[in-house]
């Protein structure tokens, strides 16, 4: 299966930010966990595009416990893991509690992060869409994800963390 991964032009300054933060902590003592994913709206496709950044050494171990085997993250075996153990923790419903169609466009991964990238095709996201995010938070209770969300006006932050795992859009 050929995988598409999109040209996403406006979170290019954003994932090289990500990127290197993460790379920063994983090669410090790693003192502190934590993911980045942006989900912005691109108006020239009519998509909302979704990229996920974490550090490779601690999605690398979640896997390792959870399958009982290690996993090479650049290898495209690992590819399952990493979508089956995603989609179940990052969704997004609308304001009906209803989730929103997310589609698996595919990964990269190196020795410091794991990019991970998805899309809603043909929507915009609504004001009260709610977004449940436990990437590693299951796993790591110190983890704590910063999702920044834009489609019109002004990014929104949310900080998700053990205490907050789903929060909505304003």
């Amino acid at each position: 299966m050929k995988r598409r991964l999109p040209a996403l032009s406006l979170l290019a300054s954003t994932l090289l930010l990500a990127g290197g933060l993460l790379a920063a902590s994983s090669a410090a003592a790693h003192n502190f966990h934590m993911g980045l994913a942006d989900i912005r709206y691109n108006a020239r496709s009519g998509n909302t595009e979704i990229v996920h950044t974490y550090t490779a050494h601690d999605l690398a171990t979640l896997l390792t416990d959870l399958y009982g085997r290690n996993l090479d993250l650049g290898q495209p075996d690992s590819e399952a893991a990493i979508r089956k153990y995603v989609e179940r923790q990052f969704y997004l419903e609308d304001a009906g509690g209803r989730r929103l169609p997310l589609e698996w466009l595919g990964v990269k991964a190196d020795a410091d992060s794991v990019t991970i990238y998805q899309e809603i095709a043909g929507r915009k996201l609504a004001p009260a869409t709610r977004i449940h995010n436990t990437v590693l938070i299951d796993f790591q209770p110190a983890q704590k994800n910063t999702v920044n969300v834009q489609t019109d006006g002004p990014v929104q932050t949310l900080i998700f963390d053990q205490q907050h795992v789903q929060l909505e859009v304003r």
